[in-house]
C-alpha cells in the first residue's frame, strides 16, 4: 500500500501532468493566442474571435488559466462593470511554443489526417 502511495504523490508531482495537462484542453492554447494578438481583450470580445465556443466553456477556460498565472483579469469598477482580459509574463512566455506547434500543425496536418482516415479504413 504505501508503494501506492509513494507512486501516487510522484504523478501528482509531475509537470506534465500539473501543469501541461491544464493549458492543454480543446480551448486553452487558443484563448492564449486570442488574448495574446489582442490584448488586453474584454469577455464578449473574446467569445467573438472565437465562435464556437460557449460563454459557459469560456469562462471556465478564463478561469483556470488564471488560476495558473497564465491570464489576469482586471475589473474596472464602472458602469457598466468592465472586465479585461491580459496575458502574464508566465503566460506570454507561452505564446512562441504554441506558435511552433500551430506552425508544426499546420505543415503536417494534410500527412496526419491522410494517416488517420488509412488507419480508420483498415481496422473495418
Amino acid at each position: 500500500m504505501r508503494k501506492k502511495q509513494q507512486l501516487n504523490s510522484i504523478i501528482e508531482i509531475c509537470p506534465v501532468r500539473n501543469v501541461i495537462a491544464r493549458f492543454g484542453n480543446k480551448w486553452a492554447l487558443l484563448v492564449i493566442l486570442v488574448i495574446s494578438e489582442n490584448e488586453p481583450i474584454r469577455f464578449n470580445e473574446l467569445g467573438r474571435k472565437i465562435p464556437d465556443i460557449s460563454p459557459r466553456i469560456l469562462a471556465n477556460t478564463l478561469r483556470t488559466l488564471e488560476a495558473d498565472a497564465l491570464v489576469d483579469r482586471h475589473y474596472y469598477q464602472e458602469v457598466p462593470p468592465r472586465v479585461e482580459y491580459t496575458l502574464t509574463d508566465t503566460g506570454r512566455s507561452l505564446v512562441p511554443i504554441i506558435a511552433s506547434l500551430t506552425e508544426w500543425a499546420q505543415a503536417n496536418m494534410k500527412n496526419v489526417m491522410q494517416h488517420r482516415a488509412d488507419f480508420e479504413s483498415s481496422q473495418q
